[in-house]
């Protein structure tokens, strides 16, 4: 299994003096990042599509093995609400292809208030483009059964497994890579892990998605830079160089 740890975003004010050297400028901050972490999800490609620009920089920055896990855009997920919406993801895929070699997984995160509807997502999964792969993380946990875990085994696509304050989502795998996201122990976005938390976080993945090829794990729990020191512990665990 190849493991792919890293934290979601980089560009953080107060990760300088805790992770960035204090006289880095933040244009230097993604070619340090890289450096020292495999992967890392992009996040404000949720809120906006990013230009080709941006694109091209960050691909530019990028070591040959370095993977960049995308977030979907909210227009898809949170406006649409999954609905008609084909051309969009056609039109957001495209666009985040430009990554290259660097082009990890494309996470969907769903809004809370969204409930379970098999229908919806059927057609919805019918459209995610199968030369990239995807992850659809279910913020209500209607979405978490069977039924659900087996659309996505058919379609190849990644049920996201997540931690967020007292949530945790199952632990299984329905495609041949899973996708992991820690929001934080106690508050969201902050605060940091427990050793023991992680380990037992890490030993259910090896237990019950044994059969994937990768993992990749991302710490969401920026604040005072508490993801950084919980991604290196998480490497260790899990065996990432």
């Amino acid at each position: 299994m190849q493991a792919y740890i890293g934290c979601s975003g980089w560009h953080y004010r107060d990760w300088r003096g805790r992770f960035y050297p204090p006289g880095l400028p933040t244009s230097k901050w993604l070619s340090y990042y890289v450096e020292r972490f495999r992967t890392v999800e992009l996040n404000n490609t949720f809120y906006r599509m990013p230009t080709e620009t941006a694109v091209a920089n960050w691909a530019g920055q990028a070591p040959p093995d370095f993977l960049f896990a995308v977030k979907g855009s909210r227009y898809v997920t949170h406006t649409r609400r999954l609905r008609d919406c084909a051309e969009s993801v056609g039109t957001f895929c495209e666009t985040v292809r430009k990554l290259g070699t660097h082009l990890g997984p494309i996470l969907w995160q769903l809004p809370p208030t969204l409930l379970r509807d098999d229908s919806l997502l059927t057609d919805f999964l019918a459209a995610l483009p199968r030369d990239v792969s995807h992850t659809v993380e279910f913020r209500h946990g209607s979405w978490w059964g069977e039924p659900v875990y087996d659309l996505l085994r058919e379609s190849g696509i990644a049920f996201c497994l997540y931690h967020m304050e007292s949530t945790s989502t199952p632990v299984i795998a329905t495609a041949d890579f899973t996708y992991l996201r820690f929001h934080g122990p106690e508050i969201r976005y902050g605060g940091r892990y427990d050793s023991a938390t992680l380990r037992e976080w890490a030993d259910g993945i090896r237990k019950n998605c044994a059969e994937i090829s990768r993992a990749f794990v991302y710490f969401n729990n920026d604040i005072e830079a508490h993801a950084v020191a919980n991604a290196e512990e998480f490497k260790t665990l899990l065996g990432s160089p």
